[in-house]
This record gives C-alpha cells, sequence and structure tokens, in this order.
C-alpha cells in the first residue's frame, strides 16, 4: 500500500493572494503552446496536456511510449514528462469543478491563479468580448473543449441539440433562444475559436454523439465554417480510453480541427487525401489491447494493478477515499448495482449517479465475487472518489474531496457527492496526454 501525504488544501478566497507569475525564461517561453481551455471541468484534460503528473507505472507502455516518463518516484509509480503545452486560460460554470481545479493547478506553480479560470457560460463570455470586455488571452495556439454531452449520452435522455437545459445548466424557459441550450453549446465554442483564431483546436464528446442521425457530420461541417472555411477538420475518430491504458471502459468522439492558413507549404493538401499518412495523422496510436489486437501492444490495465495501490477508506487519513456514497444496495436491475470486476476495467464513471455509483465490493448475500477479500472482514461498500479518479488516471495526490476549514467541522469546499461528479465529467488524463504527446510530435510538421 502507498501512504499519502496530501498538502494543505487552498481554499476559495485564499487563491488571489498570490498572483503574480513568475518570470519565463524566454527560450522555455518561445517553445511553449498556450492552451484555452472551455468545459474544463476539474481539469482532465489541461492535466493531460501538460503532463508533468504521476500516474501508476503500470499505465505506461514503456516499448511504445517511451518518451512519456519523465523519472520514477518509485517501483509503483512515475512522472509523465511536461509537453509544451500550457493552459492559459480554463472555465466551467461549476463552482465544485473550480475550486478543485484551481487547489490542484495552484500546486503545480504561482501561475495558475485565480483568474486563469472563468466560471462564467461559454454564452456569457462570448457576449462579454462582444461588449468590448477583454476576456480571452491573446496568442492562443490551441482551443480544447469537451462541450456538455449530457444530450448526446446513452446513459441520458439524449436530447441532443433540443436540449432542455440552457447554458447555464438551468431548465430552460419556452422562450429561451435556441443557439443558447446546453445541446449546441460547441455553437459557442466555434465562436471562441473564431474570436481566438488558434492553429488547431481538439473538441471532445461521448461516443453517443455519433449516433444521433446526422449529428456528428452537422458539426464537423460547422467547425469546418469557421471564419469562412477556415479550418481543415479531420474526420472525427471514437478512441476507447483502454487501449491507451486506462482502467476504464470509456469512449470519447475526438474532433480535430486545424487552421488552414497557418499550414506549411503543402501540408493542407496532405491532410485532405483520401488516405491520410500515419507520419501526419493527428489521433494517436493504441498503446493497450483492448479494442485493439496486436503483439507490439500491451496487456489492458485491471482495475487491480491500481486499485491494490489503495488503502480501504477506514484506514486512510485521503478524504477522496475515507468519504464515500453509502447508499444502498437497491437490486440488481437498478443502475449502479453491480460489483466492478478486479481483473477487467472499470465501467464508465458516471457524472449523474445520485449516489448509485457501482460498488467496489457487494457481499455474498448481494452477488459478491471478491470473495477473498469478503473472507478477510472487508465490508460491501461503492467506489470511493478516489477510486474512480484512479479509474480515470488523476495524479493520487489529485483532491477531489476538500474540506472548508473556514466553516464548521464537516463543511466541505468540495462535497463527496459533487466529487464524484467532477470526476464523472472528465476527460481521463492520461487519454488526453495520449492526443497531446501525438500533436506535440508532428506540431512543426504542421505548422
Amino acid at each position: 500500500m502507498i501512504e499519502i501525504n496530501l498538502a494543505e488544501p487552498q481554499l476559495s478566497i485564499e487563491y488571489n493572494k498570490r498572483q503574480k507569475t513568475e518570470e519565463l525564461d524566454p527560450s522555455i517561453a518561445n517553445n511553449t503552446l498556450n492552451v484555452l481551455s472551455l468545459f474544463s471541468g476539474c481539469g482532465g484534460m489541461d492535466l493531460g496536456f501538460e503532463g508533468a503528473f504521476s500516474v501508476p507505472t503500470v499505465l505506461i507502455n514503456k516499448n511504445l511510449s517511451d518518451d512519456f516518463i519523465e523519472n520514477e518516484i518509485d517501483e509503483k509509480f512515475s512522472v509523465l514528462r511536461k509537453t509544451r503545452f500550457k493552459t492559459v486560460f480554463a472555465n466551467d460554470i461549476l463552482p465544485d469543478a473550480k475550486n478543485a481545479w484551481i487547489n490542484h493547478f495552484f500546486k503545480r506553480g504561482d501561475y495558475y491563479c485565480a483568474d486563469k479560470f472563468r466560471s462564467e457560460s461559454i454564452v456569457d463570455l462570448v457576449k462579454l468580448h462582444n461588449s468590448n470586455e477583454s476576456v480571452f488571452p491573446e496568442s492562443i495556439d490551441i482551443v480544447t473543449g469537451g462541450f456538455p454531452c449530457q444530450d448526446f449520452s446513452i446513459a441520458g435522455k439524449r436530447k441532443g441539440f433540443d436540449s432542455h437545459k440552457n447554458h447555464h445548466g438551468k431548465i430552460k424557459n419556452i422562450n429561451e433562444a435556441s443557439e443558447e441550450t446546453r445541446g449546441k453549446l460547441y455553437m459557442w465554442m466555434k465562436r471562441v475559436i473564431e474570436i481566438t483564431q488558434p492553429k488547431m483546436f481538439i473538441a471532445e464528446n461521448v461516443k453517443g454523439l455519433v449516433n444521433l442521425e446526422n449529428v456528428k457530420d452537422i458539426i464537423q461541417k460547422d467547425f469546418s465554417s469557421i471564419n469562412g472555411n477556415g479550418y481543415f477538420v479531420f474526420d472525427p475518430q471514437v478512441l476507447h480510453a483502454a487501449d491507451y491504458g486506462v482502467p476504464q471502459s470509456r469512449e470519447r468522439v475526438i474532433f480535430i480541427g486545424v487552421k488552414k492558413s497557418a499550414l506549411k507549404g503543402d501540408m493542407l493538401k496532405k491532410l485532405q487525401k483520401k488516405i491520410l499518412s500515419p507520419d501526419i495523422n493527428p489521433y494517436p496510436k493504441p498503446t493497450h489491447a483492448y479494442t485493439h489486437k496486436s503483439e507490439i501492444l500491451a496487456p489492458h490495465v485491471k482495475l487491480s494493478d491500481v486499485f491494490s495501490l489503495l488503502q480501504e477508506p477506514n484506514l486512510s487519513d485521503d478524504l477522496s477515499q475515507k468519504y464515500f456514497s453509502k447508499a444502498k444496495y437497491m437490486g440488481a436491475h437498478c443502475q449502479g448495482q453491480t460489483e466492478i470486476k478486479m481483473n477487467g476495467i472499470a465501467p464508465t464513471i458516471r457524472s449523474e449517479h445520485h449516489g448509485n455509483i457501482e460498488f467496489r465490493r457487494l457481499s455474498v448475500e448481494h452477488g459478491g465475487k471478491q470473495l477473498e477479500e469478503l473472507e478477510q472482514g472487508l465490508i460491501e461498500r461503492r467506489m470511493t472518489p478516489r477510486e474512480c479518479g484512479m479509474a480515470q488516471t488523476f495524479p493520487i495526490d489529485y483532491e477531489f474531496v476538500i474540506e472548508n476549514k473556514q466553516k464548521r467541522k464537516g463543511s466541505f469546499l468540495v462535497s463527496p457527492s459533487q466529487a464524484y461528479k467532477i470526476i464523472g465529467n472528465a476527460v481521463p488524463p492520461l487519454l488526453a496526454h495520449h492526443i497531446a504527446k501525438r500533436l506535440e510530435k508532428i506540431w512543426d510538421l504542421y505548422f
């Protein structure tokens, strides 16, 4: 078992006390690629793009990803190498996501002060820009964003473009403008791209989007039309996180677009070819064998490989492991009432589970299979936020459950229930890191 030593949580009202940005070495600054992050959540995509975070070493296929690891902490954990990407702007409407993001990123450096994260909706941010307020930084190289997926998710009501919620996540009024519904917020991401003119953008959503009539084609066409057909948008691809070392069943459709006028020479012609050369394909190749099979791929990572690194909640001082949903077993016919398979991967970590996160361990009476653990006296319980975070490949020092020490005992800056939500909304950092490493490799070929 690894002992987790967590730093004292930073509280919201303290974040603004240290806002002086350290001067960067000019040679480093010139090599940096500035990232504007939209729908950032608690920062899964941002962490992945920047690198320099810890993961269980077993998640990395060293034969295919020999440039991923900066150093090994011990025999269990390694730190991933820092990339050229740096988050200069982040945004989300969820206060808990903001608190968790700032709490973690502030520890990565003084640069990540509170003013780097905007909590207005993307619609309101664009409107502020249109009213001549300075909102978005200049010199943006790449825009990333996992625009809201609930309206396209199989687990949701699948309203798609006809979402019943507005851009603040509230039930919309019947007369609200349709362009401001949650299901069409990608159009406002498009407007941010039009404003900031990045060389590249990455948009992410659930696999269910591709099965909703011609939604995928509409979104691809809309992104292509930015600035008068100014961006080339690759055919979107569905990536399964388990193919990249993530011990979880999570499939995401990824849209990648590049600014035509920024491309070198005849690169646009090369990208537009029917068969894209592997040397310039922006999508990362799988490193683990889950949906893909090859001798060069590592076996997919099992939950037992990562959960064995954790203590049981009653033995842990880590609040994200100590607190967990106490929702009782409701019968196998209900969602979230199954026991995870330790020799397999986790089910998709959901954001909207209302306490019914899957069980880490069921009793024999309820069909539990972890007999050896049960014989040791370990209790029936659901997965903890930490375990969900590990299944998502967040670093083990990421604090999801954060106490509010300025209020009464038992008050939270991020509560356990909200911790589950922001974890389930996140892009797995390791999946994002694979995308970032691939883009870093082909960047100077493109631009």
